[in-house]
C-alpha cells in the first residue's frame, strides 16, 4: 500500500479541527438557529474522516514538530472523534429542549479535540496541556445544568479528583524533562537519558503515573468521582465512558520506557485488582441501569490497568476500545433499557445446571488453551482467566437460561459471532500496534500468580455468599457494596427540583 506523506494528513486534521471548533463557537451565536446543530454534525465529522484515513494511508512513526504520526496516535485520534459525531448527533433530539442546548456541542467539541491533540503529540508538554483541556471540559460538561444542585456537587467532586490526577501528571512530566533536559517521548524515554535519572527517582515518576491514571480510570479508592458523575445527562456519561476513563492505557503504553518493570507496576496491579472486584460487586448489586454500567466500567478499566502493569500494552488499547464502543453504545440506549427478570421453573433447574456446569467446563478449557498458547508471557495467565469467566457468565446468561433448546441454538450462535468479530479484530489491531515501539518487561512470575489469586480468591466469595443469601456475611458485604456503590446525599435527588422552576414559566 502506498504510504502519503504525513504532513498532508496532519494539516488536513488541523483544518479540520479548526472548522469543527468554529462552527461550534459560531452556533453559540442567539441569532442561529437550533437547526444548525445537523449542519454542525457533517462538519465535526470531517476531521473524523481524516484521522481514519490517516490511520490507514499515512506515514507511520515519524514526528513532525511536536506532532507524531504512528499507529497509536491516529488510531486514538480516530477513535475519540468518532464517538465524539456519534455523541453530537445522539444529542440534537436527546438535549432538544434544554437550556444549554447549543454549550453541550461547544464543548464536546472542544473536548474531543484537546483529547486528540493528548493523544498525537510527541511532546510531552503538550500532552499535559491538552489532557488537563479536556479534563476541564468534562467537568464543565457535568457542572452544565448549573441550576441543579445535584450536578454542581458531582462537578466539585469531579474537579478536585481531576485536579490532583493532573497535578501528579504535570509533576511527573516535569521530572522527567528536567532530569532528562528532553521534552519528546521518543527521546527522553530511551535507555540513554533515562540512565540519567536515578533508581529511586524513576520510582518516584512512576507512582506520580500512577496516580495519575488511576483517577480517570475511576479506581479504588478514587471511584468516587464516576459514581457522583451519574447525574450529568447520558451523553456526557457516555463520552466518560467511551473516551476519558481509558486514557489510563494510551498513557501508560506512552510512558512503557519508564514504567515496565518498576515497583510502581506492582502498586497498580494490587489497586487495580481490587478496583476489578469492586466494581464487579458494584454491578451485581445495584438496579440502577447507570449505577450498574459504573461498576461494570470500574472493573474493565481494573482489567486494562493490569495488562498494562502486566506490560500487555497492545492488548490493552485493543481493550480499551472495544470497551469504549461497547460503553458508550449502552449508556446511549440506557433510556430504553428495561431489564426482565425470570426465575426458571423446578422442571428446567436441573437441565440449566447441567448446562451451567457443562459451560464452566468449556470455559475453563478455552481459558486453559489460551494460557498455554504461549506460556511465557505472563500476562496470559491473568488474561485466560478472565477470558474463563466472561466466557463463563455469557454462557450462563445466553444458554443455560435461555428459552428452550431455539433460544439455546441462538445463545451459542451469538457466542460464536461475537467470538469470530473478536478474534478479526483482536488480530487486525495486533498486526497494526506491532510497529509501535512499547517498552515492554514481564513482571516476576508470584507477581502474575498473586494477581490470578485475588481474583479467584474474589470470585470463590462471591460464588459462596451467593449460595448463602441468608447468612450473616451475605448481608454485611451486600450492604457494604450496596453503600460504596451510593452517590453522597448531596449528589442525589428524587426529582430534579430547579424544573419547578421553569415549568411555573411555561417551561421557558
Amino acid at each position: 500500500m502506498i504510504m502519503i506523506d504525513a504532513h498532508i494528513f496532519l494539516t488536513l486534521l488541523f483544518l479540520t479541527l479548526t472548522i469543527s471548533i468554529l462552527s461550534s463557537v459560531f452556533f453559540l451565536i442567539k441569532k442561529v438557529p437550533t437547526k444548525y446543530a445537523r449542519i454542525h454534525i457533517y462538519i465535526v465529522a470531517l476531521p473524523a474522516i481524516v484521522a481514519s484515513l490517516g490511520l490507514i494511508l499515512s506515514q507511520k512513526n515519524i514526528e513532525v514538530g511536536i506532532w507524531r504520526s504512528d499507529v497509536l496516535s491516529w488510531l486514538m485520534v480516530g477513535f475519540v472523534l468518532v464517538i465524539g459525531v456519534i455523541i453530537q448527533r445522539y444529542c440534537i433530539r436527546y438535549l432538544a429542549g434544554d437550556k444549554s442546548y447549543k454549550k453541550y456541542f461547544t464543548l464536546f467539541t472542544f473536548t474531543t479535540t484537546f483529547a486528540s491533540f493528548a493523544w498525537l503529540t510527541a511532546d510531552m508538554r503538550m500532552m499535559v496541556i491538552s489532557w488537563g483541556c479536556t479534563l476541564l471540559g468534562l467537568t464543565i460538561l457535568i457542572s452544565l445544568t448549573s441550576a441543579w444542585k445535584v450536578t454542581r456537587e458531582a462537578a466539585k467532586v469531579t474537579g478536585k479528583l481531576f485536579l490532583l490526577s493532573w497535578v501528579a501528571l504535570i509533576s511527573a512530566v516535569l521530572w522527567i524533562g528536567l532530569s532528562t533536559g528532553e521534552w519528546h517521548y521518543s527521546v527522553a524515554l530511551n535507555e540513554a537519558h533515562l540512565s540519567m535519572i536515578s533508581g529511586l527517582a524513576q520510582f518516584g515518576i512512576n507512582l506520580l503515573i500512577v496516580l495519575a491514571v488511576m483517577i480517570p480510570a475511576a479506581q479504588w479508592p478514587f471511584q468516587r468521582w464516576l459514581i457522583e458523575s451519574v447525574a450529568a445527562p447520558t451523553p456526557v456519561s457516555a463520552i466518560m465512558h467511551a473516551g476519558i476513563v481509558n486514557a489510563g492505557g494510551i498513557m501508560l503504553t506512552r510512558f512503557s520506557g519508564i514504567f515496565s518493570g518498576d515497583m510502581a507496576s506492582i502498586v497498580l496491579l494490587i489497586f487495580a485488582s481490587i478496583s476489578v472486584l469492586l466494581g464487579a460487586g458494584i454491578s451485581l448489586v445495584h438496579v440502577d441501569y447507570k449505577r450498574l454500567l459504573v461498576g461494570s466500567t470500574i472493573g474493565q478499566m481494573g482489567f486494562m490497568l493490569i495488562q498494562c502493569a502486566l506490560g500487555a500494552y497492545i492488548p490493552a488499547i485493543i481493550h480499551l476500545i472495544l470497551h469504549g464502543l461497547f460503553k458508550a453504545t449502552l449508556f446511549l440506549r440506557s433510556g430504553s433499557a428495561v431489564r426482565h427478570f425470570s426465575v426458571p421453573s423446578r422442571a428446567n433447574e436441573r437441565m440449566s445446571y447441567v448446562w451451567i456446569v457443562s459451560g464452566r467446563i468449556l470455559a475453563f478449557l478455552i481459558g486453559l488453551g489460551f494460557w498455554l498458547s504461549a506460556p511465557e508471557e505472563s500476562y496470559r495467565l491473568v488474561s485466560g482467566l478472565i477470558l474463563a469467566w466472561s466466557l463463563s457468565v455469557s454462557w450462563t446468561q445466553l444458554v443455560a437460561f435461555g428459552e428452550g433448546n431455539f433460544g439455546r441454538v441462538m445463545g451459542m450462535s451469538i457466542l460464536i459471532v461475537v467470538g469470530a468479530v473478536y478474534f478479526v479484530v483482536h488480530h487486525y489491531f495486533s498486526d497494526a500496534l506491532h510497529t509501535l515501539t512499547i517498552h515492554s518487561v514481564q513482571p516476576p512470575a508470584f507477581i502474575v500468580i498473586a494477581v490470578a489469586f485475588i481474583l479467584l480468591l474474589g470470585s470463590l466469595i462471591s460464588t459462596w455468599v451467593a449460595r448463602h443469601r441468608s447468612s450473616v456475611v451475605f448481608s454485611i458485604l451486600y450492604m457494604w457494596i450496596v453503600r460504596l456503590g451510593d452517590a453522597k446525599i448531596e449528589t442525589v435527588e428524587r426529582h430534579p427540583n430547579y424544573l419547578k422552576s421553569y415549568l411555573s414559566k411555561g417551561g421557558h
